[in-house]
């Protein structure tokens, strides 16, 4: 199947305020044989005037005002879907992307199936801003971090989007920010994001439009960072993993000849370690990510960070108080003589912590010991 017998495929172009470039925009994609939708997100320079000399070759969606970026790719892909296309390439008006490649896309379709495919700029025509070259790594890095994929060019708008997944989603963001959330959320849906190489033209200084806010859209794009990293770990990553790990034994995660005995027991120990530490509620995402950032077998971290469990933390805090007791020689490992009180309810929290942390590193200690030497006798 060649890019030109793809009847389901339609180009979606969000415009503000780009007339000097949108017409040469408008007329290279109708040059590809798609159905071009242009979003027309409030303009005030001649944008109008431009799209009703092209109707009713391009379907034109007009906004009252200025909404951002991304809510007008939501009412772009809307259109789309009521004219039953299944998928939409997004392309910026500002003469950046070439139309031309939209074929690299659809034949990259054509090989993977139902994907996010996106346009990694690795030709660069013209010189490329400090702060996008910033910003694109900024966002690789905490796209990686929210999906464990590594994508080359997470901020680049010229991309395709499988319209039926996308369309369920419940989306909040509205501008620039939009372009992360989509890929990210799309990524907890197990659809695969691919990428395509493909050349960028950066206009002058002088004659570059540029709509993005370094100040607020940057903060926006921090916050949404920030809520998306909670929830991958509150919820994503977990997930993903228990499906992993549905159809696997414990004696196959633990056996598994690729990976190395110490690597096996360094996880355990690591998982008891965070298990005991006193930071009730938040074990079990710190030992994730940490577990993440170390290499870990992150199954068997969380698996034995599953120690504090409720019958487990009598004997928890019991042993906590004792090795706190034990090192700051108070006479009582829980001193009820006295009146309770900030300083006797804070002299008993430094004696917790203390103990605590000392009894999370020989339980540690000791669960390495007996797995490392369980798991070479089992191997043997």
């Amino acid at each position: 199947m060649t890019a030109m017998d793809r009847t389901d495929i339609c180009i979606v172009v969000p415009t503000y305020n780009n007339g000097g470039s949108l017409a040469e925009t408008i007329e290279k994609t109708l040059s590809q044989g798609f159905r071009l939708i242009v979003v027309n997100d409030g303009s005030t320079d001649g944008t109008a005037e431009i799209l009703s000399s092209y109707v009713p070759e391009i379907t034109v969606v007009s906004l009252p005002g200025n909404r951002g970026k991304g809510f007008a790719l939501r009412q772009g892909f809307a259109e789309a879907c009521r004219a039953g296309f299944a998928y939409a390439v997004t392309l910026d008006s500002d003469g950046q992307h070439n139309p031309e490649n939209i074929c690299l896309f659809v034949e990259k379709l054509n090989e993977t199936g139902e994907a996010v495919i996106i346009g990694n700029r690795s030709t660069v025509i013209g010189n490329v801003p400090a702060k996008s070259t910033f910003g694109r790594k900024f966002s690789n890095f905490w796209f990686w971090v929210e999906t464990w994929t590594k994508c080359g060019d997470t901020q680049s708008g010229f991309r395709l989007y499988p319209l039926k997944p996308l369309m369920k989603k419940h989306l909040f963001t509205a501008r620039f920010e939009f372009e992360i959330e989509s890929i990210v959320r799309l990524a907890w849906d197990n659809i695969p994001v691919r990428e395509v190489s493909i050349p960028v033209t950066y206009l002058p200084e002088e004659k570059r439009v540029s709509h993005f806010r370094p100040g607020i859209d940057f903060l926006r794009i921090s916050i949404l960072n920030s809520v998306l990293v909670t929830l991958a770990y509150l919820w994503f990553l977990p997930r993903l993993l228990f499906l992993k790990m549905k159809n696997k034994t414990w004696k196959e995660l633990l056996l598994n000849p690729e990976e190395s005995n110490l690597k096996k027991a360094k996880s355990l120990a690591f998982g008891v370690f965070m298990g005991i530490m006193p930071i009730w509620g938040f074990q079990m995402i710190t030992a994730f990510a940490l577990a993440v950032v170390l290499k870990l077998n992150r199954t068997l971290v969380l698996f034995a960070s599953n120690i504090s469990i409720p019958p487990m933390m009598p004997p928890i805090i019991f042993g906590s108080l004792w090795f706190g007791s034990l090192v700051l020689h108070t006479e009582e490992i829980i001193d009820f003589s006295s009146a309770v009180s900030l300083r006797s309810v804070g002299n008993m929290m430094v004696q917790y912590i203390t103990g605590s942390i000392i009894l999370a590193t020989l339980a540690g200690l000791a669960m390495f010991l007996i797995s490392y030497a369980l798991l070479s006798r089992i191997r043997r």
